[in-house]
């Protein structure tokens, strides 16, 4: 039995490789209720169109987090010193095989999340699960978004189901809970075998730049033209592992190759600080596919690179 804790324990002090792991070794909460930043798992992949795993992603993402240290290297802010961070343990489903009830369990937590205040960072699942997440936030008023990824999921249903991981961003705009105007898809490639989803996103209003135009601009240029499309409004932040290049991130369930760097996309997200950021997500890390593990570890630092944006964004206010 382990002896009691002394006063004043942390665990973010504590060997990494001790206490039971939770996302960046924040404490377990059971409640958000006084919760600043909510840390959530969301493991569902029943929306996946090629392979599955996404659903450990959760598990395997708070395994890799325990390397988080608590200081940024480049702005040396501390989120945790910032704001109350917590984990909250994932979302529990009642019937994990009904794809709509899961929107609905998934919509019904992150309302109760919202209610209470605290601002929500995720770690999927496959990319289904930002669907039911932007209703809760998006209920009162549109939000914008910064989407990196390799694929524009804004396609129409597949295999009769609405509910799939290529198909989120089309229904939030359907359902008027994301504002297409004030959206940004960054790093879309790869051949697909029509070209409704693009079409989509493009007539819709979003701004999609791809790849290769993504390479021509620079870094710099495509922050700035972020900035520029999603402006002062409430912002929600999805990254799908997929853009980055699967030599970064082979564990994932549709990799494509010529994709966005590690340092890339360390260098975007950091530029997007000061913006009215609302949550975001990391998703479709999928551990089966992971051998070396690095999926995750890379799923984790992109967690504490939004965590960092969302905790000063909420300092700042």
């Amino acid at each position: 039995m382990n002896p009691p804790d002394k006063p004043g324990f942390d665990p973010q002090t504590a060997p990494r490789f001790t206490e039971i792991p939770t996302f960046m070794r924040c404490p377990l909460a059971s409640s958000p209720d006084d919760v600043d930043i909510a840390l959530i798992g969301v493991p569902y992949d029943g929306g996946v169109t090629n392979r599955p795993g996404a659903r450990h992603g959760p598990r395997e993402i708070r395994n890799s987090s325990s390397l988080t240290r608590t200081i940024h290297h480049v702005s040396r802010f501390n989120p945790f010193d910032a704001c109350h961070v917590a984990d909250l343990g994932d979302v529990r489903f009642s019937a994990m095989y009904d794809p709509e009830t899961v929107a609905r369990d998934i919509e019904t937590f992150y309302t109760a999340v919202l209610n209470a205040g605290a601002t929500p960072l995720s770690a999927g699942g496959d990319h289904s699960i930002s669907y039911p997440i932007l209703r809760a936030l998006g209920r009162n008023e549109p939000v914008g978004m910064v989407h990196i990824d390799a694929h524009a999921d804004t396609w129409g249903p597949f295999q009769g189901c609405k509910f799939h991981h290529g198909a989120p961003f089309r229904l939030a705009v359907e359902d008027g809970v994301l504002d297409p105007v004030r959206t940004v898809q960054i790093g879309i490639r790869g051949a697909q075998p029509f070209t409704d989803g693009w079409e989509f996103s493009k007539q819709s209003g979003m701004r999609v730049i791809f790849m290769e135009e993504f390479t021509e601009m620079g870094v710099s240029a495509v922050i700035e033209e972020a900035r520029r499309v999603v402006g002062d409004g409430p912002t929600y932040i999805s990254f799908d592992v997929d853009g980055l290049d699967p030599v970064y991130a082979p564990g994932t369930g549709t990799p494509e190759i010529g994709g966005i760097t590690t340092i890339e996309a360390q260098a975007l997200l950091r530029g997007l600080g000061g913006l009215n950021l609302v949550g975001g997500d990391v998703v479709e890390v999928s551990p089966p596919f992971d051998q070396s593990g690095n999926t995750a570890l890379v799923g984790a630092t992109l967690m504490f690179e939004i965590l960092c944006l969302l905790a000063a964004a909420r300092d700042s206010k």
